[in-house]
Parts: structure tokens; sequence; C-alpha cells
């Protein structure tokens, strides 16, 4: 049986880059061998429209000792316990994780836990930082973290392609090529490492 990929935007602040930048890591992987027996989804987190956690149950307790309420929380929990591993699409603001991606982390526990995940992060920098911090969120919730965390650096710092893609939400010729070039064996071998994970599955502790 394919395995259940969902590369997940986790962006939601308009104008955003994250959609292209999903679609040209989707792109990467579906065109190696070593994706042929996965199944890929784009997950779109805007479309869930989260807020701040506003359940009265804490998501560790979800389903053994209580339920979500709100059709918000509902439809997040029933995407990611669909999918089997999660390719983590995310950007950098202001040296570290953006809100709508640490807040859909925090939503859930057992729909994450035991996972493998590879993080991708962009940013003027590549986003180290807030690699670093998601890293510690997902790990923390159970995700089993791929070591290769690939992140993308736009060309030139706080040039051309920063202001196309931070103003106009537009992923630039310059940063497509470099990243695909630079990047893509690094974005395979974070995805090989998810594949690893699946094939090498760990129980879970109570």
């Amino acid at each position: 049986m394919a395995s259940k990929i969902a590369i997940i935007i986790t962006s939601t602040r308009k104008p955003r880059v994250g959609p292209h930048v999903a679609a040209l890591v989707h792109n990467i992987l579906k065109a190696h061998p070593s994706s042929s027996s996965s199944t890929f989804s784009i997950v779109d987190l805007d479309a869930f429209k989260l807020p701040i956690f506003d359940e009265p149950v804490v998501p560790a307790n979800v389903p053994a000792r209580g339920s979500f309420i709100h059709d918000h929380s509902k439809r997040w929990s029933a995407e990611i316990a669909s999918h089997d591993a999660y390719v983590l699409i995310a950007p950098e603001y202001n040296y570290g994780v953006a809100g709508s991606t640490k807040n859909a982390i925090d939503y859930l526990k057992n729909e994450w836990d035991g996972k493998p995940v590879s993080i991708v992060t962009y940013g003027i920098q590549g986003g180290k930082l807030a690699s670093e911090q998601i890293k510690t969120s997902l790990e923390g919730v159970g995700l089993r973290v791929s070591a290769t965390r690939p992140q993308l650096a736009f060309p030139g710092g706080v040039g051309p392609e920063a202001f196309a893609a931070v103003g106009e939400g537009k992923l630039g010729d310059a940063s497509k090529k470099e990243w695909e070039e630079k990047n893509g064996e690094e974005i395979v071998q974070s995805f090989k490492e998810v594949l690893d994970a699946l094939a090498n599955p760990v129980e879970k502790q109570e």
C-alpha cells in the first residue's frame, strides 16, 4: 500500500509564497524514484482557518478522555490523522517560527504521535531559527523529525527575490533555479529519511 504523505503549507498571511514553495518541493519529490511508493497531497493550513487554540479539552486527551467541539478542530484533526507522514513547509518571520505554524502544531497530539516528518523552511537566510524551533515543537508532540532539514534562502538575501516573495507572494526564477540545483538533493534526502522512518515504526509510549 502506498504511503500517504501530506505536504503542509503552514503560512497563512497574505501575500504569501508558501504555496509556490510547496509546489516546488512537491515537483522535486515526485520526480525522484524514491517517491514511487508514495502518494502526495498538498494540505493548505489557510483553508482550515484555525483560531488560536480554543478547545476546552487538552489535545493530549483527545480521543481517550475527551473530544473536540469546534468544526475547525475536527477538520484539522481528521486531515492530519489521515496521513502516514508529513513534509512541513514553513516560513521564518522575524527570526522565528510563524504563529500559524506553531498554532497548527499545538492543536493536536495523538494525530501526530509517532509519525515521521520532514521540515523545509524558507526565508532571507533560509529559516534556520524557525527550523530549530519547529523541530523542538514537533518532537515534543511525538513526531519523528528527519535529521536533514533543508533551509531555502532567497538568492541575494535582502534583494529582489525576497522582496517579490514578501511583497507579491511571487517565487522568482532565480530562487526556483537555485533551490532546485543547490537544495534539491537535500530535499530528497530529507524525504528518504521519512521513508526510512516509515519502514521502521516505533511503538507509542502510553
